[in-house]
């Protein structure tokens, strides 16, 4: 049950010495810290401190995880100006022929009507333009050349002219970052951001994990910017965030009805797996079907699950839609007190940081359905 504090920003906000924000990742991925959930039976803060290596024992033969498939693209752009200096661009999603909607900095010095100069090491110059401006996003509308029109289609080009868009919190930039900012499954591309929490899975452990007996399906949610943009409005009960496209196949409904058909569990890596399938769950009224478009959904305490069992997440910024969104399986009071023990006990956090594992028999149980029907 959801209390009024649980709907305030204010109330999602904690300090954190900026030396423990992780600036480098760990090598191997599975050798990053797991903080795991333990019941509470009286302690907020309960938990036990391991490696990601050793989730392996905390899952079962027949559970299934949901990973997001998305691949990172090179969405950074720097850009001459037509008056001279340099800006920057961000490619956050395709609009139509050839147009793309980025953020801009600075956005004041880039006016509908201006030309803009890509340029990278050993390529010719490309001239774009800005024809529009996105009052929801603040951002520009970006005129590429019409052949740009999707991710897959641009992904080639943006290999040559743009960078990997590591989170501003990370102060350094090395080349293994555009292999290490992909998760080892990534496939589709379209984010501007990495699902975090898949980060930690190395070949090793996903063998491992295969060996055991626990399946794999795969979702897509191209992250953007509803899911990294800092919230601004108090009043969390009129949140909406920027929509984000997602895709849910047949198969993925295929084995998640298996899995519930064999007494197993369904885990998700990562938040924005959990949006996808619980957005899919709410377009479908109630029942996961299949689903390939924009999904905006706010998951915030209160929030009755449909779909996911238990969570691998990594851990997330203060006032951010993600500690809503775990909250609403733990519980507001119950996070902040494992983030203060994880701060405690020196955890690295963010993007490269270590993770965090829900199971479902910490889960509230108030805060899921509990008997769920055939969902397909």
């Amino acid at each position: 049950m959801s209390q009024p504090k649980d709907h305030l920003l204010s109330s999602y906000d904690y300090e954190l010495d900026p030396r423990q924000i992780a600036q480098t990742p760990i090598e191997p991925r599975h050798s990053a810290r797991l903080l795991i959930v333990e019941n509470a039976n009286g302690n907020l803060a309960a938990a036990r401190h391991v490696k990601v290596w050793d989730w392996q024992k905390e899952l079962r033969n027949g559970d299934l995880l949901v990973v997001n498939d998305t691949r990172v693209m090179n969405a950074r752009l720097r850009v001459k100006l037509s008056g001279g200096g340099r800006a920057e661009l961000l490619l956050l999603e395709p609009r139509q022929e050839g147009r793309w909607l980025c953020l801009a900095k600075p956005a004041k010095r880039m006016r509908i009507g201006d030309y803009l100069w890509l340029e990278a090491p050993n390529q010719d110059s490309v001239r774009i333009q800005v024809v529009g401006k996105d009052v929801e996003s603040g951002g520009r509308l970006i005129q590429f050349p019409s052949c740009f029109c999707d991710r897959e289609n641009i992904e080639e080009f943006l290999e040559r002219y743009g960078e990997v868009p590591l989170p501003p919190y990370i102060h350094r930039k090395e080349s293994s970052d555009k292999d290490r900012y992909q998760t080892r499954y990534a496939a589709r591309p379209g984010a501007v951001a990495a699902p975090t929490a898949g980060l930690h899975l190395s070949d090793e452990l996903l063998n491992a994990l295969n060996s055991k007996g626990v399946k794999q399906t795969r979702v897509t949610l191209h992250v953007g910017l509803g899911t990294f943009r800092p919230l601004e409005i108090e009043d969390l009960t009129q949140l909406k965030l920027h929509s984000e496209w997602v895709e849910v196949k047949d198969e993925v409904i295929e084995a998640i009805n298996d899995c519930r058909s064999r007494g197993g569990r369904v885990i998700a890596v990562g938040t924005t797996s959990v949006r996808a399938l619980e957005g899919a769950f709410s377009l479908g009224g109630g029942t996961l079907k299949p689903f390939k478009g924009q999904i905006d959904l706010v998951i915030q305490p209160g929030y009755r699950f449909g779909v996911v069992d238990g969570l691998l997440t990594n851990f997330h910024l203060p006032k951010s839609s993600l500690l809503l969104l775990v909250s609403a399986l733990i519980g507001r009071e119950r996070l902040l007190a494992l983030y203060a023990e994880a701060i405690e006990r020196q955890y690295r956090f963010f993007s490269y940081g270590d993770a965090m594992w829900i199971s479902p028999d910490v889960v509230q149980q108030s805060g899921s359905i509990m008997q769920r029907q055939d969902l397909g």
